[in-house]
């Protein structure tokens, strides 16, 4: 019995991009037409590789800086989602170069909250896994602030449940602007005790 279930629920592309340094406070993305994924993520993105070093995300397991596994080689956010930001910090719209967005898709509702292990297939093969929603972080508020003065200090708020989710590759491949990618999820209830355990 397949562990993974293809659904009805796809979503188109509609941005791609990539940030090519760390070397300023403001995030710095470029646009791109299409994206070639191995399996360390894409060549010369900052947050490429195979492996990465412990961040805040994950303090609570390991010292910041300890070497891991990279599950995030891969940042997606929703068309949708941009829009709602935008609104709520008063601005025509959120370019998703100032969040480092990799993959910007439209269509999947509730985007940043897809099941951790769910995939997402491009035609032609290419798979993301998602590893966990993503939060919102001072880098963005920096640059929206930088291009938009008064309104960057309002981003994390803004922002929250609406910054998408991070992703590594399982099967390499080219995503392109327009292309669709299918979402399959899980064949496995809620664990029943989440809500206790999150307590602490």
């Amino acid at each position: 019995m397949p562990a993974l279930l293809a659904t009805a629920y796809t979503g188109v592309i509609t941005w791609l991009g990539m940030v090519p340094h760390r070397d300023r406070p403001e995030v710095d993305g470029m646009a791109l037409e299409e994206m070639r994924l191995g399996f360390a993520g894409m060549m010369g993105e900052v947050h490429a590789g195979l492996t990465r070093p412990a961040c805040s995300r994950v303090s609570q397991q390991y010292p910041r800086g300890t070497e891991i596994r990279n599950t995030r080689q891969v940042s997606l956010v929703a068309a949708e989602d941009l829009a709602a930001i935008a609104a709520m910090l008063g601005l025509e719209a959120v370019q998703p170069e100032w969040l480092g967005a990799s993959v910007v898709i439209a269509g999947l509702p509730d985007f940043s909250h897809l099941p951790p292990s769910s995939r997402l297939q491009a035609e032609g093969g290419c798979t993301l896994v998602v590893d966990m929603e993503n939060r919102p972080c001072q880098y963005p508020a920096k640059t929206i602030e930088a291009a938009h003065p008064g309104h960057g200090k309002a981003f994390k708020r803004a922002a929250e449940g609406r910054r998408g989710i991070t992703a590594w590759v399982e099967r390499e491949g080219i995503l392109r602007l327009g292309q669709s990618l299918r979402l399959h999820v899980p064949d496995q209830p809620v664990w029943a005790h989440l809500d206790v355990a999150r307590k602490g």
